[in-house]
């Protein structure tokens, strides 16, 4: 999620004018939002969204086959959007993957509604909850941004989650069974690549592999930096 507390919103549409308009109408309504013209880009771009505005009709790769292999690495919220309305093809956009599907011709306002409901559902706002210190790491639970130092860290929604719940449990070790149960709400069986590639991507940004500590056919426990 954004430094400001604002859900990222990626945008996938080959159409210029069309792909302006919704990044903007995205801005207007407090989201910070971003473009990619082809599915290929989708397929590196969406790892720093927390939900992706995926058009189907793509020039490079079928729309479908974008939400299957995103869906494949990710549980991110996927809203795609359609220029035929029947039924058929909304079945399938939901069979890949996507969370919602919106004929185009319902217009932005419908469009904007769907993202915020798929939101609520997927990112529940907690209640009001202290923000926890290590050291000079600070995660506010209430505004959802992370501070280092003073700065503000770019993280994702469920780079937030995640590391919010060690933070909360700094004195334990988090098996991955259970990370992957409240962080993704998931009992995937297969949960090595979703949850290295998160931890992977915060150790990055926050500058130390100390302050994720692996804990060897366990999980992991929070560290000091």
């Amino acid at each position: 999620m954004a430094e400001t507390g604002r859900f990222r919103v990626l945008v996938v549409e080959d159409s210029a004018e069309l792909a302006e308009e919704r990044v903007r109408e995205l801005r207007r309504q407090g989201y910070v939002a971003s473009r990619v013209e082809s599915g290929a880009k989708a397929l590196s771009a969406h790892t720093q969204a927390d939900l992706v505005l995926l058009d189907l009709d793509l020039p490079d790769i079928d729309g479908l086959e974008v939400c299957r292999l995103i869906r494949e690495v990710d549980d991110k919220p996927i809203v795609s959007l359609t220029a035929r309305d029947n039924e058929l093809d909304r079945v399938l956009a939901l069979q890949a993957g996507a969370d919602d599907c919106v004929v185009v011709s319902c217009g932005l306002r419908e469009i904007m509604a769907r993202i915020e409901a798929v939101l609520r559902r997927v990112y529940p706002r907690p209640e009001r909850e202290p923000v926890l210190s290590v050291g000079p790491l600070r995660i506010d639970g209430a505004t959802r941004e992370i501070r280092l130092h003073g700065e503000p860290v770019d993280v994702t929604a469920k780079e937030f989650e995640l590391l919010h719940m060690l933070a909360a449990n700094s004195e334990s070790v988090v098996s991955r069974k259970e990370l992957m149960a409240r962080v993704w709400g998931s009992r995937w069986g297969d949960s090595s690549r979703t949850i290295d590639t998160h931890v992977r991507s915060l150790r990055a940004k926050l500058g130390s592999h100390s302050w994720i500590i692996t804990v060897r056919g366990v999980g992991y426990r929070m560290g000091r930096g």
